[in-house]
């Protein structure tokens, strides 16, 4: 059984930074991507940012030199640094990982539980 464990979210004013990890734990071959989503109130969850294995990044535009990426192979661990946040920030922040549970095996997705963001101005 894989999870993903989310932890950094908070409260913070605008302007201001936060770091959100996220570590994938238990029995796997290998990790593929891992990346940020977002949901705010009454929107469709969003791609953030995304990574990949040898540390191929890609970001939403809305987000672009504000907000960088970063994973630890060793730890299964990918990070998001967000910086110059603003109240349109404000959502709670998924992560998401594909994995291979075994070689061989296909692809898998798991969503972590969700960590909220809240920017106030």
């Amino acid at each position: 059984q894989v999870q993903l464990v989310e932890s950094g979210g908070g409260l913070v004013q605008a302007g201001g930074s936060l770091r959100l990890s996220c570590a994938a734990s238990g029995s796997f071959f290998s990790i593929n991507v891992m990346g940020w989503y977002r949901q705010a109130p009454g929107k469709q969850r969003e791609l953030v940012a995304a990574i990949t294995s040898d540390s191929i990044t890609n970001y939403a535009d809305s987000v672009l030199g504000r907000f960088t990426i970063s994973r630890d192979n060793a730890k299964n661990t990918v990070y998001l640094q967000m910086n110059g946040l603003k109240p349109e920030d404000t959502a709670v922040y998924y992560c998401n990982t594909q994995y291979r549970p075994a070689m061989g095996y296909r692809l898998l997705e798991l969503w972590g539980q969700g960590t909220l963001v809240t920017v106030s101005s």
